[in-house]
């Protein structure tokens, strides 16, 4: 995945975060249905949605990681 396309999902990010991301191999789409799922998981719980596994669950982890970390 590019630069390009994490900060299109994610906005501007630290380059620590982009290596995590990329590690994961994930592509462009998951990220963005991992953000989605990090920031609205009741509304899509709600919608019935199905909880987010393999690489979406893994980039949710990281997304929290990061927000936690940001926080401290």
């Amino acid at each position: 995945m590019t630069l390009d396309e994490i900060t299109s999902v994610l906005g501007p990010v630290d380059s620590s975060l982009v290596a995590e991301i990329n590690r994961t191999g994930a592509s462009a789409a998951e990220l963005a249905e991992a953000w989605a799922w990090f920031n609205a998981d009741e509304a899509l719980v709600n919608e019935g949605r199905s909880l987010p596994s393999g690489k979406v669950a893994e980039l949710v982890g990281i997304l929290e990681v990061a927000e936690l970390t940001e926080d401290t």
